[in-house]
Formats: structure tokens, sequence, C-alpha cells
């Protein structure tokens, strides 16, 4: 490591790295997500979101711009990368909130410098076991910025000078020809431990490797094109005639992905409701739920709303979709993108928990009910790839009481001959298989439909068996897993 060097020359090099390590302030701090559906009396439906991420996306189309020039990064934007860093290794608080607070306070730094930095430090944060192992277990961040340019961007020698010291310089030189033994499993895979060994009694080793190789490649950017106000065809021919590089998710009848992740804010599509920002993955939960018009439908988990969006459209703004959520602040973020989409039939309802007054008094009432649950997330480590580092045993635990409450409160709202989804972006089998087996246990007079054969007769071929199960390495999504489950006709 660069600070072992002698004395006298790790003085300068320390100097630049404790600026590049300063933490920005904590205004603004969002929730923790393991924290997230325990705000207010317990397991609550909605203390949901993982971030932008989730898997329905930001709320707004991501701003990332092409890489930074190679004559554009400069000495102090790499400062400024270290600075963002620091505080991001901490784990206390979501990357992308660390990000953007940074930026908030250093307004100075342009569109190209913010793509380097934000790319930047997560590819750091994906590949961390990987990079730890070669800068040292007790790396400082600007060494670990440092490694990942030079083996994990492939930096030649000659694009760091002027920019490290000459100590710097033949550190970086050194870490280029180094080589690593095989590692641990959880080393192999960038993974922490515990999770390694959750995952490797799911898989085998080689389909161990290609998930996490999956998860550990950036996240495309999907848009889910509004059927209200537009269709795929003509919504492909404008985004081209913009000059971007659009084609037709191949999963998902309303999904387009983009090459690259243009900023596309300001796109008149987006603008007026057209398009929206939603993972293919989450896209089909839509599908699976298959609402119709004129019915009775609760998105009961609806956090940012995307997939209320979806259903809105589905149902053609006909009959009610009810938008449960313990937060205020969520609920007031869906209602402009509800007007956006240009749909009427969207009620959202601030509960308390899920066994809130309001929820009670649709007893069996719904035609069909989704829970997009509050879970670990862990299927969307391409987006957040903090989370695998912010997860635990014991958060993974105290989800899964949530889940199995969450379910059991919304299957009261279920009519007979209704549908219930249970969903989640987890890959744990105890909060996707473990929740669903109990529950069916437990409720004699629901049975399982084959997701498989629901997604096919609306035109969606998908062979995953009778849960749907998605995979970044499989079907370049997020990771997501949903049960159809129907509440039987009384007789």
């Amino acid at each position: 490591m660069i600070r072992k060097r002698q004395s006298a020359e790790r003085g300068g090099a320390r100097s630049a790295e404790q600026d590049a390590g300063r933490t920005p302030g904590r205004s603004g701090e969002r929730e923790d997500p393991r924290k997230r559906g325990a705000e207010r009396g317990g397991g609550s439906p909605a203390g949901r979101r993982n971030r932008s991420a989730s898997h329905e996306g930001p709320e707004r189309p991501e701003v990332v711009v092409a890489p930074a020039r190679e004559d554009a990064v400069s000495r102090a934007l790499l400062i400024q990368a270290a600075q963002v860093l620091g505080p991001v290794l901490e784990f206390s608080h979501p990357a992308d909130v660390v990000i953007s607070r940074y930026f908030r306070e250093n307004r100075e730094l342009g569109q190209r410098d913010r793509s380097f930095v934000a790319e930047t430090v997560y590819g750091i944060v994906r590949r961390l076991r990987w990079l730890r192992r070669l800068a040292g277990s007790d790396a400082r961040p600007r060494e670990l910025l440092l490694a990942w340019l030079a083996r994990g961007e492939g930096w030649p020698m000659r694009r760091f000078e002027g920019l490290v010291s000459p100590v710097e310089m033949e550190w970086i030189s050194s870490l280029k020809a180094s080589a690593l033994d095989e590692g641990s499993l959880g080393e192999r895979t960038d993974l922490p431990d515990w999770l390694a060994e959750r995952l490797a009694s799911q898989y085998d080793e080689a389909e161990l490797a290609a998930l996490a190789h999956g998860l550990n490649r950036p996240a495309p950017l999907d848009l889910r094109v509004n059927v209200m106000k537009a269709d795929r065809d003509k919504t492909l021919a404008a985004l081209k005639a913009s000059g971007f590089d659009a084609s037709a998710c191949p999963l998902s009848p309303h999904g387009v992905r983009m090459a690259g992740k243009p900023a596309l804010q300001k796109h008149p599509l987006f603008l007026d409701g057209s398009v929206e920002v939603q993972d293919e993955g989450s896209q089909l939960l839509g599908f699976l739920l298959q609402p119709r018009r004129g019915e009775l439908v609760v998105d009961f988990c609806a956090g940012a709303g995307g997939k209320t969006l979806h259903l809105g459209a589905m149902m053609r703004s006909t009959g009610r979709l009810y938008a449960f959520d313990v937060s205020e602040k969520r609920l007031a973020k869906l209602k402009p993108r509800v007007a956006r989409a240009g749909l009427s039939n969207v009620h959202p309802v601030l509960i308390a928990h899920e066994r809130d007054q309001k929820v009670k008094r649709l007893a069996a009432k719904a035609d069909r009910v989704l829970v997009d649950a509050p879970c670990s997330g862990l299927g969307t480590l391409r987006r957040n790839p903090d989370l695998k580092w912010r997860q635990s045993p014991e958060s993974v635990a105290e989800m899964v009481v949530k889940q199995a409450a969450i379910l059991a409160s919304a299957a009261r709202l279920v009519r007979p001959g209704g549908r219930l989804v249970y969903a989640t972006c987890s890959l744990l089998k105890d909060e996707n298989d473990g929740i669903v087996d109990a529950f069916l246990a437990a409720h004699p007079d629901f049975f399982e439909r084959d997701a498989s054969d629901v997604l096919s007769g609306q035109g969606v071929e998908l062979a995953t068996g009778e849960r749907l199960r998605l995979f970044p390495h499989r079907h370049d999504t997020d990771g997501f897993f949903a049960a159809v489950l129907e509440r039987a006709e009384v007789r």
C-alpha cells in the first residue's frame, strides 16, 4: 500500500488522500433500507423503496452523460471522487443519497465530471472485495480509487501522469503487475461471505459465478411505454428520430431498452407521460396481476408508484386503483406522476401500517392485490451495489417477519375468485419461496397459478416455472421473484 512507503514520501501522498477522504455534511439523509417497512407500527406494507431503486428506476430518469474524455480527468476530480467514496464506504446511508448530497454541495461540477465520479464510485463498490485484495484490506479511499482506475478501468500508466505523485505512480505500476490467488467464495464473487454462502446453498458453482458476474455489471436503462398515451413502435421511432439507440425489450410488451443511459428527463415523451423509467422485470409484475377495466385493484406497497402507474394504464384509467403507502413523502411524489400519466383511477392512501383501518375497509372487496413486498433488495445489486454491504443475516431475518405479516394482511382484501401476487426483488429463498409456502400452508382458501401460463396468455413467453424467477445473467433484468395466488370461489 502507498502509505507503507518510507515516511518522507508518505507525507505528501497522505495529505492528498486525507483531503480526498473528507466526509460531506449529513443533511438530507434518506431512510436506511433495513428499516423500511417498520416506520410506524411494525411491518408496514409500503416502507418500501430500495432507492431509485429500485427496480422501478429513478423517479425521474437519471442524467448520465458520456464518460469523461481521457484529457478531462484532472487531479482535482480524482480528489473529489475520493471525497465521495469515503462516506459511501461507511455504508450508513444509500450510496445514491451520499452522491446526490455531494453534488448538491458542489454545484461547480459539470455533468461530465458528475458522471465520472458517480460511475467510478459505483464501480468500486461493486468490486470492493477484489480491490481490497489488490490494494490491501485497510486501503483508503484514494488507494481504492487508483486501484480501480488501474485494474478495473484498465488505465495505462501514461494516463496517470500529472494526476498522481511519483510514489503513487510506483505503487500503481506494482499493482498492475500483481496477481491474486483464487480466494474464498465471497472474494471470487465480490459478495459478503454470508451472502455468498446463502446463494451457494441455492445454486451450483457455475450458476453462482454467472449470477455474481451479472450482479456486478451496471444495469441497462429500461423504459415502459404508457399504453394510455402511446404504443411501443411509435415510441421507438420517436426515440430513434431524436438520436437515441433504442430497442424493444425482449420480455415485456411495453418495454423499451436504451443503449447507454441518456438524459431523458426533458424529452417530450417523458414530459407528456408517454414513457416512464421501469426495469423490464418490474414491468412483468403488472402482467402477472393482469388487472382489467373496471376492477377494484390494490397496490399494497406502492412506494414511488412505478408499478401503480403501470397497473392504472393497463386498466385504461377505469375502476379504482388504491396505492397504499406509509410514507406521505412518497405519495406526494406519486401524485404529479399520476397526472403526467393521464390517469384518473389512482387513489393514493396514506396508512400507518398494514393493519390500518383504511386497509380493513376493503376486506374481501378487491379483485386483485399486488404485494411488491419490502425486501433486502439483493436482486437489484446492479443498480444498488451498496446494498450487499448494508444488508446482513439479521436484517434479512427482520424483513422476513414483516413480509409474512404484510402478505397475510393483503390477502384479507382479496375477494373470492380474486388474485394476489406476492413479489420481491430479492434472490433469497427465505424472502421468496419460504414466505409463499408458509402462507399457502396457513391459508387453504388460496391456491397457486402457474406464472408462466399467466404470462403466456398475454403473449409473454418466459419459461420460469410455476413461480416467476428473473436473474440478471439470464434475463438481463434485476433479480425478481413472484408467485400468483388466487382465492377459491365460495361454493
